[in-house]
């Protein structure tokens, strides 16, 4: 399938637009942690793998990696979130500052230890690790009232001077919806977009332009299964639009692409850009959410954003670990004809 000439012109337009769009990310900064060790051999003290250890890399993840997708797409991204006193945090800082992307949003408190997943992938000599084991370090507690007040003000400070703000919730408290709704009071903000992208508690949220959940988080929050049916997928597509009065909706299907929503038209059902054999899909949903947010802001409409999004989520499931998307791997990708949407 040829791609149309316009389409193609309309999409590198949006991209270039990317360079002028300000986006205030207000989320849960976790510092994802890999260490990869080559397989020894087999404990005598448990039946377990002896792994020597070879690598250890600390990168963005969580609303830090939708930051640094942003950064890397050419926005001008401006993050509001907290970090510990930590080596995790300190690396996160300076993650940010080697991108050139402003840290004073980000606050620094001995009290709340950076939320740091750990992967441990063993492998052998020459080959790729995989993944065996997970841990996560997480604050027993969200940030307290004195951080909560001061994420509200920063996130007012940099949301006068932005297009949208991009809401990462990984339900650990920085991105709450009632630090978005105090952010969102403010006078003069009432028409700054939120973009949403929520683990656990997208209906607790109001005044949202658009959100992108995947499949599953939508069949949890509905309580509702979904499975190939394309009827029950739209059903629940329409029901969230109403229940939060969205301007547009994304769900993602892992292998099955996304469906875009939108209020003016029927649903849009795009499948996945590029193999479906993937190679990691870690941190896959901040690249969309943060090109979809990046899209809309520029000036596309919901259905150009999706594609967009469609392309860069397909990209970076392609790379191994938490990884970002660049705007020339875009400009690149929509040289070649966009999948197109499937009939219903």
């Amino acid at each position: 399938m040829k791609q149309h000439p316009k389409q193609n012109e309309r999409l590198h337009h949006i991209l270039d637009a990317f360079s002028r769009v300000t986006i205030t990310v207000i989320g849960d900064l976790v510092a994802d942690e890999f260490v990869l060790g080559e397989i020894s051999r087999v404990s005598r003290e448990a039946p377990v793998l002896i792994l020597k250890h070879r690598e250890r890399k600390i990168v963005p993840g969580g609303g830090a990696n939708a930051i640094c997708n942003l950064a890397d797409l050419g926005v001008n991204v401006l993050p509001v979130g907290v970090v510990g006193d930590d080596e995790a945090g300190r690396t996160l800082i300076k993650a940010f500052r080697h991108k050139r992307i402003p840290v004073s949003g980000v606050l620094k408190d001995k009290s709340y230890p950076t939320i740091t997943k750990s992967r441990i992938l063993a492998g052998m000599s020459h080959t790729t690790g995989q993944q065996v084991v997970r841990l996560d370090r997480e604050p027993s507690d969200p940030p307290n009232a004195h951080l909560r007040r001061e994420l509200v003000l920063a996130a007012r400070k940099y949301a006068r001077a932005s297009d949208a703000i991009l809401v990462s919730d990984y339900g650990y408290g920085a991105a709450s919806p009632e630090i978005v709704s105090a952010v969102k009071a403010k006078r003069g903000l009432e028409n700054v977009p939120v973009m949403l992208d929520s683990r656990y508690r997208m209906l607790d949220y109001s005044n949202v332009a658009a959100a992108t959940p995947n499949e599953p988080e939508v069949e949890e929050l509905l309580g509702t299964r979904v499975g190939k049916d394309w009827q029950r997928l739209a059903r629940a597509g329409e029901q969230l639009m109403n229940r939060m009065k969205l301007e547009s909706l994304v769900i993602t299907r892992g292998k099955d692409g996304m469906v875009v929503f939108c209020a003016d038209r029927k649903p849009v059902d795009i499948p996945i850009y590029g193999s479906d054999e993937v190679t990691d899909v870690t941190g896959a949903g901040d690249t969309v959410i943060a090109t979809y947010t990046a899209a809309l802001a520029a000036g596309a409409d919901a259905v150009e954003a999706a594609h967009l999004a469609n392309l860069a989520g397909g990209i970076v499931v392609m790379k191994r670990g938490t990884a970002t998307v660049t705007l020339d791997e875009l400009k690149h990708a929509i040289e070649r004809p966009l999948p197109p949407p499937r009939a219903h």
